[in-house]
């Protein structure tokens, strides 16, 4: 080992000072500016650029959340078309209709791994979650132009398949520029988008299927895919010049905001941000698909899926009701049970959400601030199941509304639960990509089954609502469990059980990464905990 980074040495001091040169020195006019290193740095200078560095990057990243909203919204435009007479025109039974739902999640279950793997390797992830939006928005736009079965579930599958770049990637990216301690507000965030859309996607659609019908011939079904999916298109071409790249290479940063950057995520781990040179394509997966943990959050998460399944039946399957009649499929939803009208419901469905997006951010700044996951992921689950108690309890419209934004706030957890999965495996990026894709793929599987959970109607849903409990349940166990896991690695971490001889190489890569001795580069790395 000493041999082989012996080797290296000489392209690696190369290399370092031409980083060096590239970041401490920009040339103003016929003068060279210099700037000091990061370590160097006086701390209200370091302070100031940090701050400058996270409100550019802040600003930046914020536009993921109208990604997520557009991805969102051409997701599940399908069940909104439906009600303009979608099944009608392509002359679908419910068989085949269920098919085009669901063979959506095939295609994101299949692609999320192989595209976190090759996101971790390039070097302008800007540019392909850009490309992929643009791709999924057209995709999204062609489901205006099914003519039956056929053209339709196989738009459907590629659209779930290009849409899985975004998710994983984008929580990838976030979790390459921000700490541990930061990243679960910057996640909130992030899902907002998703909260947004669950607040709004209704009113968006009765919008659109209530004006457009007939438009130059066409359907307004198929307007609500053109219209959304060329919003979408939009926005793609933006993101390819506002999202940052990485925190060696993002245009848009100072050298020195791109030199802090890196290092704060060095102090955050105590390791430097990158995979090792020799690491091969799959070495990421083989790493992951080895440790345990992973396979725990994945079981976990699909539980949390499930339990959170009530979110696709808070407003009725046929939204509008002058479709339900023509359908005769019309089902009672959580917002339907309610007993109002077409357009209360539909403005019921919204202030619980908006709810849940104030709560979710609160929740997450806190641990942020705080540094804890397990309860403030535990937490809103409990509440969530009170909610669900409540329905299962009475029929009261008061009580049963009251419900609802209990329910709608157990989402706070979720978010979290998405920040201690980047948390808890930071190192090497390769793993930690494929860890990040292997939970989001698996849970996917939570809302195929939520979908079944959802069937069993019966007089306000209380069999339903007796499993989502359930799956709160076995959620509430996984995190326990997953919690006592971390909290022995980190026993072992003090005691020196595992130390550093089990990796000598990492202490010696890090002195050279970061121009320090090695006995500095241990004592960085033993300052790192597991949060729990």
């Amino acid at each position: 080992m000493a041999d082989e980074i012996s080797r290296a040495e000489p392209a690696n001091v190369a290399n370092r000072k031409a980083d060096i040169e590239t970041l401490e020195h920009i040339r103003t006019g016929d003068q060279e500016m210099a700037f000091p290193t990061a370590r160097s740095m006086e701390p209200a200078h370091r302070v100031a650029v940090e701050k400058s560095l996270k409100k550019k990057l802040d600003l930046r990243c914020g536009l993921f959340v109208l990604i997520y909203i557009m991805n969102y919204l051409d997701r599940n435009n399908m069940a909104a078309a439906r009600l303009r007479g979608l099944q009608t025109d392509l002359k679908l039974n419910n068989q085949e209709y269920s098919t085009c739902l669901s063979i959506l999640y095939v295609g994101y279950i299949l692609m999320q791994i192989p595209s976190n793997m090759f996101i971790n390797r390039i070097q302008r992830p800007s540019l392909y979650i850009a490309c992929a939006m643009l791709l999924w928005g057209l995709i999204s736009t062609l489901s205006g132009n099914a003519t039956g079965f056929g053209s339709m579930v196989t738009i459907r599958f590629f659209l779930g398949f290009i849409e899985a770049a975004f998710l994983p990637g984008a929580l990838l990216l976030l979790s390459k520029w921000y700490t541990r301690k930061e990243l679960t507000t910057r996640n909130a965030i992030l899902f907002c988008g998703n909260l947004i859309s669950n607040a709004f996607s209704a009113l968006i659609g009765a919008g659109v299927l209530s004006n457009m019908q007939g438009v130059l011939g066409h359907s307004a079904w198929r307007w609500l895919f053109w219209i959304e999916g060329t919003i979408t298109m939009t926005v793609a071409i933006s993101a390819a010049f506002i999202l940052p790249d990485l925190p060696h290479n993002s245009r848009g940063f100072t050298a020195e905001e791109l030199e802090v950057a890196q290092l704060r995520m060095i102090e955050d781990v105590g390791e430097a941000d990158e995979d090792s040179s020799g690491q091969g394509i799959f070495d990421g997966l083989i790493m992951a698909l080895k440790d345990v943990k992973i396979y725990l959050m994945m079981i976990t998460f699909a539980a949390y899926v499930v339990g959170l399944s009530f979110n696709a039946f808070f407003v009725s399957r046929p939204i509008l009701q002058f479709e339900a009649s023509s359908l005769n499929q019309r089902q009672p939803t959580l917002t339907g049970t309610l007993g109002f009208d077409y357009v209360p419901t539909l403005l019921m469905s919204s202030p619980p959400w908006l709810f849940s997006c104030i709560v979710s951010l609160i929740n997450a700044w806190h641990s942020d601030r705080t540094g804890e996951k397990f309860w403030h992921i535990t937490g809103p689950i409990c509440v969530g199941i009170v909610g669900f108690i409540i329905s299962m309890s009475t029929l009261n419209t008061a009580g049963r509304y009251v419900a609802l934004f209990l329910q709608a706030s157990s989402y706070a957890g979720f978010i979290v639960f998405y920040s201690w999965i980047s948390s808890s495996f930071p190192r090497p990026p390769a793993k930690r990509a494929v860890a990040i894709a292997m939970i989001n793929a698996f849970s996917q599987l939570g809302n195929i089954a939520g979908s079944y959970v959802w069937d069993l109607d019966d007089n306000g849903y209380r069999k339903s609502y007796g499993i989502v409990t359930a799956m709160f349940g076995i959620t509430i166990i996984g995190c326990f469990a997953f919690r006592v896991i971390l909290s022995n690695l980190n026993k072992q971490i003090e005691e020196g059980e595992r130390a550093w001889e089990t990796q000598p190489d990492v202490a010696a890569h890090t002195a050279q990464k970061e121009h320090v001795e090695h006995d500095e580069a241990l004592k960085m790395m033993k300052g790192f905990r597991y949060l729990i």
